[in-house]
């Protein structure tokens, strides 16, 4: 396993006393659309669904609920005839037209059973790793083989213990390569925006490597080098866990773990893959970070010599979306969380970085995509650089976006109201 890995790779440093704002231009749009909000709970427990899909039917536009459960969908004119489902896994897929859709703001899903029959001795497989390995060869037939251009809503933060310290938040056009094929994806700035309260941050700041890219390369069906692969796959333990149902089809839940005589940090979590066609729909996982030495060498590539920095918490999660019989990356969130130790300091800190992107609208582009090379991030490039303040409502237009948690928009109005202010 590489320890560059990017999809986990950070680097700590110490905080510029100055700092500048790129101002992205806005984009005016003229589209006419209406914007629909709502909140999906569980019909028994009435707990939030979390990462739930919203899609408009017949088209590409979706989102996804937040971490409280509420989400804003923007409807274009030519949809607003048209109807929205919303699904979760483990649970029965609803759909509502749009026309009726003020009279269900608070959605509820019912979780289904799956029948034993369904999941029968005969039918399921014995040996969980053949399976994973079926599943990662199969990207060429069930995976979106053409060029793709891809709307994304992307947004990261940083929390100084439960309080936000820095936010920022992009619309990115992703160039998204045939599954079949090693060329790699690249991503476009569109537009963005940020603001870091540098009080909460004290003299140290955490901030994630590569931005979008790091959400990007959770896609382990087109990144597979980045946790499985031929090498690291026989490093695991894998088993099956009792199968759920997504959308009335019934799904393997294989778990994995690496073995326990390796101490090099590996992956471990539960992988969602289609029974008929061993897709993988859903993956959530965790990495190994009980060895504090090796764990930290994979996130901290610098750090004040005074100061030991070693994560506490990881947890990754990536979602996929079918249409017309084909699979493609929609949604992944990364959350990871770190103690810093001062030599000579009585208290410590912790740092929660959280980062997600979601794919809200994409087309087939047969025709080469080309670049705006301006506007072209890097792996390594740090978003929060390139972004400006939270200062223009309209700012977003047309795009949609994950509605924000209320803990992110009570601290959007407190900057809101500095901003005036200055």
């Amino acid at each position: 396993m590489k320890k560059q890995t990017i999809i986990s790779a950070l680097s700590v440093f110490a905080l510029f006393f100055m700092w500048t704002t790129i101002i992205i231009a806005q984009e005016k749009t003229t589209e006419i659309f209406r914007e629909i909000e709502g909140k999906v709970i569980d019909a028994e427990s009435h707990n939030d669904l979390v990462f739930a899909d919203i899609v408009i039917e017949d088209s590409n536009i979706s989102t996804v609920t937040n971490s409280d459960g509420h989400f804003a969908l923007k409807i274009p004119e030519a949809y607003l005839n048209g109807t929205i489902a919303i699904s979760y896994l483990g649970y029965e897929k609803i759909t509502l037209p749009v026309s009726e859709f003020e009279d269900h703001i608070k959605i509820r899903l019912h979780p289904v059973t799956t029948a034993l029959a369904e999941v029968s001795i005969v039918t399921t497989p014995k040996n969980a790793e053949a399976i994973v390995r079926e599943c990662l060869s199969k990207k060429s037939s069930l995976y979106n083989n053409q060029n793709t251009l891809m709307t994304a809503f992307y947004r990261e933060s940083i929390k100084k213990r439960r309080r936000n310290a820095s936010l920022s938040e992009a619309v990115v056009r992703i160039h998204k390569k045939p599954y079949d094929n090693l060329s790699r994806d690249y991503i476009e700035l569109v537009k963005a925006r940020k603001t870091t309260d540098y009080d909460k941050l004290d003299t140290l700041a955490l901030k994630l490597q590569g931005g979008p890219f790091s959400n990007l390369y959770t896609d382990m069906i087109k990144y597979p080098e980045y946790i499985f692969n031929n090498e690291s796959i026989p490093h695991y333990n894998f088993n099956f866990d009792s199968a759920t149902k997504i959308n009335d089809r019934l799904i393997y839940v294989i778990n994995f773990k690496q073995k326990e005589h390796l101490n090099t940090p590996l992956y471990y979590g539960k992988l969602f893959i289609d029974a008929e066609t061993l897709a993988l729909t859903n993956a959530v996982y965790s990495l190994n970070i009980s060895n504090r030495t090796l764990s930290s060498e994979y996130f901290v590539r610098k750090k004040p010599r005074r100061a030991e920095v070693y994560p506490t918490e990881t947890a990754y999660r990536v979602n996929y979306r079918t249409k017309n019989g084909k699979w493609h990356y929609a949604y992944s969130n990364i959350s990871l969380t770190f103690k810093v130790n001062w030599e000579g300091k009585l208290f410590n800190s912790t740092y929660t970085l959280n980062s997600e992107m979601a794919v809200t609208d994409w087309e087939i582009n047969e025709n080469k995509l080309t670049k705006n090379r301006s506007q072209i991030l890097r792996p390594t490039t740090i978003l929060t650089e390139k972004a400006s303040g939270f200062s223009d409502p309209r700012f977003w237009g047309a795009y949609n976006i994950i509605e924000p948690e209320k803990s992110i928009q009570s601290a959007i109005k407190k900057i809101q109201k500095q901003l005036k202010r200055t």
